[in-house]
């Protein structure tokens, strides 16, 4: 479940330290609409959404975070880069009981890794992503993933 599970998450991390690294201060307040979180909020929510991708996986406890989202963004990477294959023996046999909103909620790792934590990890992701857009921040698809490329001036309009 390592190869799942921290590789996925790191990478997830790397795009929303590109994307936070070209918000504007204004743009961290920034809704898709009312009742969402902010575009600051998201990226707390990928931190964290790392990080409960991984250690329940890994036997342990998911951390309290501190600080602001680049600081969290960076401390979530750091410890996942430390996590090893041998820190997840036994991650398939573990059932991981966690709270989704206001449901409790008890899955087997597998499912709970591909139905719960990875995609709300992309979720917030994406969310923080489309709140930039939505807020005129100059952001492409490459920002998002990092592999895309199109031509200064491409649009899709026409």
């Amino acid at each position: 479940m390592f190869a799942e599970s921290v590789p996925v998450a790191l990478r997830a991390l790397e795009r929303a330290q590109v994307l936070h690294g070209k918000t504007p201060p204004d743009a961290f307040a920034a809704r898709l609409a009312p009742g969402m979180f902010d575009v600051r909020t998201q990226f707390f929510a990928v931190a964290g959404f790392a990080l409960r991708a991984t250690y329940p996986l890994a036997g342990r406890d998911v951390p309290v975070l501190q600080g602001d989202a680049g600081a969290r963004l960076a401390q979530v990477q750091s410890w996942l880069s430390q996590l090893t294959e041998a820190d997840f023996t036994g991650a398939e046999q573990r059932v991981i009981t966690h709270r989704a909103g206001f449901a409790d909620l008890e899955q087997p790792a597998a499912v709970y890794l591909r139905d719960f934590a990875l995609p709300n990890l992309w979720f917030h992701l994406s969310m923080a992503y489309a709140g930039l857009r939505a807020a005129g921040v100059a952001l492409g698809k490459a920002d998002f993933d990092g592999l895309h490329a199109y031509p200064d001036g491409f649009t899709f309009d026409d």
